[in-house]
């Protein structure tokens, strides 16, 4: 009886053994078939590369994402050398890097359109002075009628009605660096659109334009480098701070999913609008692979839509809203266009050469 015993015993062993080595070697395996994928990102997009779903998704598509952030307009200067990718955010970005790099293909992976974050008093406190419609738990941004307001220098305490917020301060609209930040440099398309009448601006129209243009940077103080920072104070600090911040909807709606917009938090959509697209400009062949996934992988769509950002498919984008509490407009069809890439960088060195040195 003993025998057979340890005869069973010893089997059960070498296969357990076996078992053990070959889980080993192909753990060893599938390690080593993970590339790394290395690159330079928007700041707004580190959340979404960080969701622990998003890397879980990657590595089901053999990729492991490294990264470093910069503003938009520092990614389109740096030296990339060694970097797999770029992701800045925005076309003007974009296209500076594809005509220095020259990729076979880029990916527009995900677009949100610019928004301004507020608080709902300040939202009605605008609605009854005629700047903006209330269209349920949002609002649309009269930008004409606004921008009358902002360039004769109105303060809050000048909007009739106000006993929200008695501030003494300009009314503007608190941005990013537009010599560093796609945010900033979006916000500065559509304001010069609509100052030139509706206009895309030309190289033209700069020398009238911009004395108009180059104050509402100008007399807003300090600015962050990348848009994170406005929407962090924006979490943190409430009204006092900012009333009105220039912002990616995706920042909004990915606040709401985890619950961290604070009460009485209002949105408002500048009227007429801008669409910023999120362009992957691949480097190198993992770069071009990491395109492809994120493009075209439907579970890293999905939790691009959970992260707030707007994808080829509207419903999936809808349906992740309205898990949030929240309603956005379906699609936006007022917008404008963005000047050409040379238009766009001679007006922000114009505004870059009046900052004090």
């Amino acid at each position: 009886m003993r025998r057979p015993l340890n005869i069973l015993l010893t089997a059960l062993l070498v296969l357990g053994l076996g078992f053990g080595i070959y889980v080993s070697v192909s753990g060893q395996l599938s390690a080593r078939s993970i590339q790394t994928v290395r690159g330079v990102i928007g700041s707004e997009k580190e959340d979404f590369f960080r969701d622990p779903d998003v890397i879980a998704a990657l590595l089901k598509d053999k990729l492991k994402v490294e990264y470093t952030k910069a503003g938009s307009r520092e990614i389109a200067g740096q030296n990339l050398a060694g970097q797999d990718f770029a992701f800045p955010s925005g076309v003007p970005a974009a296209d500076a890097l594809r005509k220095k790099y020259k990729p076979a293909q880029v990916y527009d992976v995900f677009y949100t359109p610019i928004v301004v974050a507020s608080w709902q008093p300040i939202l009605k406190l605008l609605a009854a002075n005629g700047l903006v419609k209330v269209q349920g738990s949002y609002g649309l941004l009269d930008m004409q009628a606004l921008l009358k307001v902002m360039e004769a220098g109105t303060r809050w305490t000048g909007l009739k009605g106000n006993s929200v917020y008695p501030s003494s301060r300009s009314l503007l609209i608190t941005t990013t660096d537009v010599r560093k930040s796609n945010s900033a440099a979006m916000y500065l398309s559509l304001v010069s659109s609509v100052l030139n009448g509706g206009q895309v601006a030309q190289a033209s129209d700069l020398a009238t334009l911009m004395p108009r243009v180059a104050p509402l940077f100008l007399r807003q103080g300090y600015q962050e480098n990348s848009s994170a920072g406005p929407f962090e104070d924006y979490l943190a600090l409430g009204a006092g701070k900012t009333p009105l911040v220039n912002i990616y909807e995706s920042q909004f709606l990915a606040a709401a999913r985890e619950k961290s917009l604070p009460s009485g938090a209002a949105l408002l959509y500048p009227q007429p609008g801008l669409y910023t697209k999120h362009v992957l400009i691949p480097l190198t062949p993992a770069g071009q692979k990491l395109g492809e996934a994120l493009l075209n992988d439907p579970e890293l769509q999905r939790l691009a839509a959970r992260a707030g950002y707007r994808t080829r498919d509207a419903a999936v984008f809808q349906a992740q809203v309205k898990s949030s509490g929240l309603s956005v407009p379906d699609t936006l069809f007022d917008t404008v266009d963005l000047p050409s890439q040379e238009v766009m960088e001679a007006m922000i060195v114009n505004i870059e050469g009046q900052y004090p040195k």
